[in-house]
């Protein structure tokens, strides 16, 4: 029986900080965006965008980190 935790559930211990770190990186690009014109996002907007963001940029993550423990492990 391995202890390591499933993949879904460590996409679950790293998605509020893959959703936080969407947010700000969507705020901030939308900072860079207004230079052109475009509105820039508000907080609320942003966090949303992180919240969708933030799924496959997490899930990505946590297969990273999933992979690296079973390197570890051999």
């Amino acid at each position: 029986m391995s202890t390591r935790p499933s993949l879904g559930r460590l996409f679950l211990y790293l998605y509020p900080f893959g959703a936080g770190a969407m947010a700000g990186n969507v705020f901030f690009a939308s900072l860079i965006w207004s230079w052109i014109g475009w509105p820039v996002l508000t907080p609320v907007q942003s966090v949303l965008g992180g919240a969708v963001l933030g799924v496959p940029a997490t899930w990505a993550f946590a297969r990273h980190i999933r992979s690296l423990m079973e390197k570890a492990n051999k």
